[in-house]
This record gives C-alpha cells, structure tokens and sequence, in this order.
C-alpha cells in the first residue's frame, strides 16, 4: 500500500499585498518603508541629473563667484557692516539661481513625456504621485545650497570687530526658499501645463504681475501686495540705515508665507498626479493655513505707531538713545550703535589734540541722528544742529565717514560751537582752520582731502562734505589747505593753537590766514561752490 502524500503547508498570516497596491493604513506592515527607499532613491538620482545641467552649473557658478566678489571687495564702510542690511543682501543673487532650477526641475518632470516613456512608467511599483513628490524633494539640495552661500555671507560680516547691529532669521531664509519655491513650481507647472515653454510663461506673467505691483506700491496702494512675492520689490538696501525696530518689515511672517506657499504648491502637484491620500489631502490644508496665516501676518497693522516712532527718532533721538562719557564728552547712540562710540571718540581725541585756546578741550555732546520722517533707509541730508556744543554722526562708519565726521567735530569747535552751513565760511579764515583740524593728524591728508570733496579733486572750489549740510571751500582756500598739508604738522600745530583767536575769527580773511600760517598768500579767486 502506497503512502498517501503529505498535503501542502499553508503559510499563516494574510497574503501578500501585491507590489503596486500599498498596505492598510494602520496595519503595522513595514510596507511603507521601502517605498520612501525609493522614492529617496529616486529624488537623489533626479538631483545628481540636475546637477549636471548646463543652466544650473552655470547660473550657481555666477552666483558663487558675485558672492565671492562681494565677500572680497571691501571699502571702508565695510569694516562697519549694518547687520540688518546684510541680511537682505543675501537675497541678492537667490533669484538668477532660481530661475534656472525652475527651468531645470520642469524639464527633468517632462523627461518621460518628451522621450515618449510615459506608458512604460506607468507599469511600474511607484505610482505616478510618487514619482512626482521624488522630483519635488530633488530641488531641496539646491534651496541648502543657498541657504549655505547666505549663511558664508551673513558670518563673515558678522563675525567683524565692527559689525552693527543684528540680522533677521526670516530675512536669511527668503534666498532658500525662493529657490525652493521656484523648483516646486517647475514641478506643478509640469504636471499643470505639460508644455517645454510654460516656465517662459510663468516667468513672463510673474514679471507683469511685479510690475503693477511696484505701480501700486509706488502710489502707496500696494504695500501688502508686494510682499505676496517671494523677493520683495523694497528687499536690497540702500540709503542711510536706521534702527532695526524702525524698519517695519515683517520678516519672519514673509518667511513663513514662503514656506506654506511651497508646501501648498507641493501638494497641489501631488494633488494633480493622483495623490489623494489622507497624508496628502493633511498636508494640503496644513500649507493652506500656514499660507493663510503668514499673508495675514503681512499686512500692516499699528502703522501709527511706528510712524510715531520712527518720527520720534528722527525729531527727538534723545528718548530713545543711551549716552556715555570719554574724556568729558557725550556720546549718544541708538542701541545697535554703542559698539561704534569708541570709534567716535578716537576721531574727536585726534582733532582736540590740534586745536587752541578754549576748543582744546571743549566738551562737546555727540548726537546720532536719522531722518526717517518721510520714510526708512533714504538718502537724506540732516540740517545743522544749532544747539551749541552738540555734533551730528550719521549711521554709517567707516570710509569717508571718518573724515566727514572730523569735518563736523572741527566746525563746532572753530565755528561758535555750533555746526556750520554752506556758504558761511566762503572767504575767512576758519574753512582753513577746520580743514586743518580734521586732516592735519590723518595718515594720508592729500588723500583724504580728496574724499571729503564733493568733486575728489584737490583743486579750486568745491563743497566739503560732513554729516549735515558741509560748507563751500574756495580756490583761495583750497590752495592755503594743501600747502599746510605739506609742511610738517609739528610747525603748522604750534602756529594754530598760538593764532588760534585770530584764525576762529570770521573778520579773518583767507590771505591774512596764509601769512600767520607761515604759507604763500593765494592768488586764486576767493569763490566758493553753492
């Protein structure tokens, strides 16, 4: 009798889920796993792809090498960085670089349709949804690629002895993002309007809707809408900075507005490629709100009182400014500026030391002023202080600042303690004087003649600049200055201080100064600039 055969053993447990079909939601399986393997996978074969497109290499060299120019070109101004500035020039270069991951991105989700690969996609394990968010997650290297040319930016800046003030978080993450955005909408564009010319069209419709938006910014209608884009219009500094609290920038909410803005983008490209699952349609209304929510956060509100503000400092710098004392002097500053007073007071120290009689140790109040009545980081022109003894400094340092900020120390002192105006030196002796003051202990005093002219010459009559309005210099004078520049300072100090009543005099003339100077007498004109 034969043995009866041993029936087959049946494996316990449920069936396996087949390949394209994904496991319950809930169920435990681990079946999710190897798909966001592969979708990884993927996205970091889509990057390596991009990375080898000519727009790309291209546009991030040129962004690399403006970042590297601007980070190794350095004036004077630049040893004394405005920290609120520099955080939005990092902004500067994002777009150019965005626009060709736009591009880029767009191409790469169009590559099945353009090679006719589309049909043999759709057989495969990983639905099209997926493939889709693979793309998506292929542009985040390149949005950290910005964030890291930003953060180099911003340290290096920072990281000065002089540096002013501090940046902005959200103001750092505009360049990021806006790359980020730009390639997730090259995705939904793809998915939208599976055309190779549509991001030509996108950037085209973007650049009309920028303009009406600086149309209506420009008549005072369009604040808000302005912001709706990812660079705003109002982003690169420029003018005179003024106090971070006075700006009035919604950074961090435009930040946020940026990244809802990308993940709602995200999602409604997923959204379109047939990924409607409860993760997705979750994170769908999560970007909304977070979109919602930062564009709220946009508009302006309490536009009052920061008018008031900004009105306050500008009229009345003292209630919101601290002081301190060197070697009997004032010096007030707005908050982010008390690093810089030691500064002030090395310029003062060094134009005393030059001086005579009672203006050898005049104690003067040094006072930080802004103009931000008629709006923030202007090219304004402060008036003269006519409160004796006090001195006007601006908000930048460095460079020329220096110089023009000696040229006000010495009008105080030589022009009755108070600050000079155009035109009231022109033909005395006291122009001399005060040009005396603040070149005769520069290291460089022909050099820096030049820099506090209006014209950079050294040569017949011009304006000279300081931190308010400057004054006239005629030829007459202008001749009389460079001859005291070229003598040894020792001789042309000793005859100042022992002249000093004569020379602080406006009855004074300009060639009576050049013979108690002990220099010829100018036969130029005596003419002055208006």
């Amino acid at each position: 009798m034969s043995p009866t055969p041993a029936a087959p053993v049946t494996p316990a447990g449920p069936p396996a889920a087949p390949l394209d079909e994904a496991p319950p939601t809930g169920s435990g399986q681990p079946g999710e796993r190897p798909r966001f393997r592969a979708i990884l996978a993927l996205a970091r074969f889509e990057t390596r792809e991009l990375l080898t497109q000519v727009q790309i290499l291209f546009f991030f060299a040129l962004c690399l090498v403006l970042v590297i120019v601007q980070m190794v070109r350095q004036e004077g101004m630049d040893d004394y960085p405005i920290l609120n500035m520099v955080d939005r020039q990092t902004q500067a270069v994002s777009p150019l670089f965005a626009l060709a991951v736009l591009v880029c991105a767009n191409a790469a989700a169009l590559r099945s349709r353009k090679h006719g690969t589309v049909h043999q996609l759709d057989v495969l394990a990983m639905d099209p949804w997926r493939r889709t968010l693979a793309h998506i997650l292929s542009v985040v290297p390149f949005a950290a690629l910005t964030a890291l040319l930003a953060l180099a930016q911003y340290t290096r800046e920072a990281l000065k002895p002089g540096a002013i003030g501090h940046g902005s978080l959200g103001e750092l993450a505009v360049g990021p993002l806006t790359v980020l955005l730009a390639g997730v909408v090259g995705v939904l564009l793809a998915r939208l309007l599976p055309l190779s010319f549509a991001p030509l069209l996108f950037v085209i419709v973007f650049y009309l809707a920028l303009v009406v938006a600086a149309d209506l910014a420009g008549q005072g209608k369009g604040w808000a809408w302005q912001w709706l884009s990812p660079v705003t219009l109002d982003s690169l500094p420029s003018g005179d900075p003024v106090p971070s609290d006075l700006l009035g920038r919604p950074a961090a909410w435009h930040a946020l507005y940026l990244l809802g803005l990308c993940a709602m983008v995200a999602c409604t490209a997923l959204l379109l490629a047939g990924g409607r699952t409860r993760a997705v349609k979750a994170a769908t209304a999560l970007a909304l709100a977070t979109t919602v929510a930062g564009v709220i956060g946009q508009v302006p509100r309490d536009t009052a009182a920061l008018e008031t503000a900004r009105k306050v400092a500008s009229e009345n710098p003292l209630k919101v400014q601290s002081c301190t004392k060197y070697d009997g002097s004032t010096y007030c500053s707005f908050p982010e500026w008390n690093g810089v007073r030691d500064d002030w007071a090395g310029v003062v120290r060094r134009v005393r030391s030059l001086a005579g009689g009672p203006a050898a140790t005049e104690h003067l109040t040094i006072r930080q002023r802004i103009d931000a009545t008629s709006g923030v980081e202007q090219d304004t022109s402060l008036t003269a202080l006519s409160t004796p003894g006090e001195v006007t400094v601006g908000t930048h340092w460095g460079g020329n600042r220096v110089p023009e900020f000696a040229v006000g120390v010495a009008s105080v002192l030589v022009g009755a303690r108070e600050e000079v105006t155009s035109g009231q030196l022109c033909g005395d002796a006291r122009a001399v004087t005060i040009m005396w003051l603040a070149l005769g202990a520069d290291p460089t005093p022909l050099d820096t003649f030049r820099d506090v002219r209006l014209d950079d010459s050294d040569q017949g009559s011009a304006v000279i600049l300081a931190p308010t309005s400057g004054f006239s210099l005629g030829a007459d004078q202008t001749k009389v200055v460079r001859e005291l520049l070229d003598r040894p300072r020792a001789e042309i100090t000793e005859r100042v201080k022992t002249h000093w009543t004569e020379l602080t005099s406006a009855s004074t003339t300009t060639a009576q100064a050049a013979k108690l100077l002990g220099v010829p007498v100018p036969k130029e004109p005596s003419t002055c600039e208006e």
